[in-house]
């Protein structure tokens, strides 16, 4: 009797640990649409129309999108959509960026192949405020 109920704990605790993932996902989406609304709103348009660049919106301490897929040469541009708080960008081998301050940006063009992890200097411990930038060949 004990020998089931410990495997019914176990299949319970492995649905709620499958579960999670999805509601985080769900949530980051959420976060991400409305940065997207918030871009919308302060530059006029889309960031998917940002002219030669490719945008990364910076709120509620996520990077949005999280991870992107850039061929060598894009310029990204990371633009602070929140409302009090500024962030900031560290790439590998290169120095913290400026603080972006509400509807500021920091940008940055990839010129060496392969996978750049980037995170916000002040938020990058305590929030998880971590990025992904793959950088592929033309």
């Amino acid at each position: 009797m004990k020998r089931s109920v410990h495997a019914l704990a176990l299949s319970s605790a492995a649905v709620l640990c499958t579960a999670f993932p999805v509601l985080a996902d769900d949530k980051i989406d959420e976060i991400c649409a409305e940065a997207e609304e918030r871009y919308a709103e302060i530059f006029g348009a889309p960031s998917s129309e940002a002219d030669g660049v490719t945008i990364v919106k910076m709120y509620k301490y996520n990077f949005c999108p999280g991870e992107l897929v850039v061929p060598v040469g894009t310029t990204v541009r990371w633009v602070n959509v929140d409302k009090r708080t500024s962030h900031s960008v560290i790439l590998p081998n290169e120095p913290e960026s400026d603080r972006a301050f509400p509807e500021e940006s920091v940008e940055f063009t990839f010129l060496t192949e392969g996978d750049q992890e980037y995170l916000c200097g002040p938020h990058w411990e305590t929030q998880k405020m971590i990025g992904m930038v793959t950088v592929t060949s033309k």
